[in-house]
């Protein structure tokens, strides 16, 4: 009796924990301005929570262990997918027993109910970010698993592809389990200057930039960010993204419905 109890209990704590959640801003989340929870071999930077237009439950935050941190305790995610990206140092990732070692620039996209791990093994700091989101839609695990289910996109195997504006890598462009459609690249542009002319689209987007100096114009509004910073764009809003120097700028763009 208890125990169903206490199940009941965490059940209704976390729909009224998502009822509560507010629609995620568009704009720029700032890498500098960013809380710092610190612990003895760990930092965390929360960077954002709320909804979205596709999703009941979205929240990004950054994770650093340090040299010697004690590996994550294996875990699964029931109802949660998540993305993450390595953003500095060498990371070993584990999920259903099997490990691989990949450093920054590498993404991983954990399906739910898949048990994994991620443990720092370099000489310095391993940081990354962490998206978990939960869709509006109900859950499609078998739609995961049809499209190659959880994988490690190391960067080190993918083919960079050069443009008149400079170049990027193609790392995904699938359904998951908790999405239609999820789609991930890097762009680099080597000169100032739009990326493309300003446009809408379905999916939500998030600009997370890696190097140099960017511009981006979100729904009339125009923000600034440089390496380690994020935009958020939602569904269907006019936005654009410029390089703001003569000087390369990198970018990951990731988008979803």
């Amino acid at each position: 009796m208890i125990k169903k109890i206490a199940i009941c209990v965490l059940f209704f704590c976390s729909i009224t924990m998502h009822a509560q959640l507010e629609p995620v801003k568009n704009g720029v989340y700032k890498w500098n301005e960013l809380i710092v929870n610190k612990s003895e071999d760990r930092e965390s930077r929360p960077i954002l929570e709320g909804t979205s237009p596709h999703f009941e439950y979205l929240e990004i935050h950054a994770t650093t262990q340090l040299p010697g941190a004690k590996p994550n305790a294996p875990n699964a995610n029931d109802d949660i997918e998540e993305c993450i990206i390595v953003k500095e140092g060498l990371m070993k990732v584990t999920n259903e027993g099997k490990s691989e070692i990949v450093g920054p620039g590498s993404v991983v996209l954990f399906m739910p109910k898949e048990v994994h791990s991620i443990e720092n093994v370099g000489d310095g700091n391993l940081t990354y970010y962490i998206m978990s989101y939960k869709s509006k839609k109900p859950m499609n695990i078998e739609r995961g698993e049809q499209s190659v289910g959880t994988v490690v996109y190391n960067i080190e195997n993918l083919e960079y592809k050069p443009s008149s504006k400079g170049g990027g890598i193609a790392f995904f462009d699938r359904p998951t389990s908790m999405c239609e459609r999820f789609e991930m690249h890097i762009t680099e542009l080597n000169r100032k200057g739009l990326s493309h002319k300003p446009h809408t689209h379905i999916e939500t987007e998030i600009i997370l930039v890696l190097s140099g100096d960017t511009e981006m114009m979100i729904d009339g509004e125009t923000y600034n960010a440089s390496a380690g910073d994020l935009y958020f764009a939602n569904s269907q809003l006019l936005h654009g993204i410029s390089n703001a120097s003569d000087d390369t700028c990198k970018y990951f763009a990731f988008k979803w419905n």
